[in-house]
This record gives structure tokens, sequence and C-alpha cells, in this order.
């Protein structure tokens, strides 16, 4: 049996789904990156909050909250779940477990969980426990994202 080697999604048909859902967001896109800004409401009840997604071939997408500073839990020091507080730069998956590659479109994954991490950010400002599940210890500098991922990412 022959086996098919799984195809990494050009970056035009990425943003091309984007757009789809989210035809009033700003996407920018070169042959091998793109960035999408636009809004998301977790909930009717939410904030509405501006984000920016950054995607470039063989790395991981990297998601940031822009125009608005979040607000820190009183006695807290640092956001829960991010890789930098001050560039509010969110950890959305696990990405040693390859909860997310290449080969899935951003507009289906990305987004939607950054919905679910804004949702629970929410929470977390009410009462000072985070309730999303996942794995994240320390904040990572931002710098770390520079390096390559794994091939099939």
């Amino acid at each position: 049996m022959v086996k098919i080697k799984d195809k990494k999604i050009n970056i035009f048909v990425q943003a091309a789904k984007i757009k789809k859902y989210f035809p009033d967001s700003k996407l920018t896109t070169t042959s091998n990156k793109l960035i999408w800004k636009g809004a998301l409401q977790p909930t009717s009840l939410s904030d509405t909050y501006d984000i920016k997604l950054e995607y470039k071939m063989g790395y991981h997408p990297s998601v940031f909250v822009i125009n608005k500073k979040l607000e820190l839990f009183p006695g807290k020091t640092v956001l829960p779940h991010v890789y930098s507080t001050e560039k509010q730069w969110l950890c959305i998956y696990y990405r040693k477990a390859r909860e997310w590659t290449s080969q899935q479109f951003i507009a289906d994954t990305i987004i939607p969980w950054t919905s679910e991490w804004l949702f629970h950010y929410e929470y977390w400002l009410a009462t000072g426990k985070w309730h999303g599940k996942g794995i994240h210890g320390k904040q990572e500098p931002y710098e770390k994202d520079k390096s390559p991922a794994p091939n099939n990412v």
C-alpha cells in the first residue's frame, strides 16, 4: 500500500476560507505568509476583541489581542495561558502535542480556539480561576517562536 503524504494547505487557500467566514476582516498575504486582523466576540454578552493572527508556512500561527489592554485579575501580575502578557500573545493550543498542523484550516481551528480562549479569559477575570483546559507553565519569551516548527506543522 502506498502512503499518501498529507499536504500543507496553501496560504491563499487558508486566506480564502478566512475571508469567507470573516468578510469584514483585513487580510494580507504573500506566497508564504498570512496576517489576519479581525474582531471576535466570544458570547453576545462579551466584549469585542481585535485580534491579529500571523502565520508563516513552516511556523506555528501566533495570535495577539491588539488595540485593547487585557486586564489582570486583582493580585495577578500575568495573564494565564499566554506566551507574553506584555505582547498579549495568546497560548491557544499545546504546540508540542501537534494539536494544530498546517494540514488544518486556520478558520476552522485557530480562530475558533482564540474565541474560546477569550471566553475563558473573561471567566478568569471574573473568578480568578482559569477554567480552560490545556497545559501551560511559565510564560515563554516571544523570541522562542522564531525557530522553525516541525516539518508537519
